[in-house]
């Protein structure tokens, strides 16, 4: 019962995170989105007694609760950027996508590839419509810092993916996982930092005027 709550509020957060026009909140809803992935990995970890998993969830709570959303924030404090997202599409068609995308994700799942049991169709449907509102996000944003936390939100999807509907990944992989997920983040934000540093702005969008 507490999987399908904990999922459902990811989702929720999801939402949220389509809409929000400041990168602060954005980082705020990665935070909470990963919060409520350290608590789905808890409670399949007591379902299935699995010791890995609970390894697992520690490593989603230290990176993914405190010190990558600490790393982001830092560095939007240090480059100074403007808090204003940069958004192709206003709010309320944002989350019109996402809704679509919910949609889509129910038909693939139910008509493309349906399950036995049901609710792991919703499960699934859930989890690849969180994928491709992170694929959203990095779309449609303009800064480049906000296109880092959309990777993260489709990588949070595909985890969430790995623990519900396989039951967890091999342990080695998972840790494989986090660790190139936490470099990754680390080398990104040096390279928004450098940009910002010679362009003075992250705005990805006016890159383009670079072209001759």
């Amino acid at each position: 019962m507490y999987n399908y709550i904990f999922l459902i509020s990811i989702l929720l957060i999801t939402y949220y995170m389509v809409i929000v026009k400041r990168l602060p909140a954005l980082v705020g809803g990665f935070r909470l989105q990963s919060l409520f992935l350290f608590l789905t990995t808890v409670s399949f970890a007591f379902e299935l007694k699995e010791a890995a998993l609970y390894i697992v969830a520690i490593l989603i709570f230290v990176l993914k609760v405190i010190l990558i959303p600490n790393f982001l924030a830092g560095i939007t404090k240090k480059i100074q950027v403007n808090e204003n997202l940069g958004l192709l599409l206003n709010p309320q068609l944002s989350i019109l996508v996402a809704l679509i995308l919910t949609y889509l994700s129910y038909l693939f799942t139910f008509n493309v590839m349906p399950f036995t049991d049901k609710m792991q169709s919703v499960t699934f449907a859930l989890t690849l419509c969180v994928i491709l509102i992170g694929l959203f996000i990095m779309i449609f944003r303009l800064k480049a810092i906000t296109q880092i936390i959309g990777l993260l939100v489709m990588e949070n999807g595909l985890f969430l993916l790995a623990v519900t509907m396989c039951r967890g990944m091999p342990f080695l992989v998972e840790i494989s996982i986090f660790l190139d997920v936490f470099i990754s983040v680390i080398i990104l934000g040096i390279f928004v930092y450098r940009i910002n540093t010679l362009f003075t702005h992250i705005d990805v969008n006016k890159l383009t005027n670079l072209r001759g």
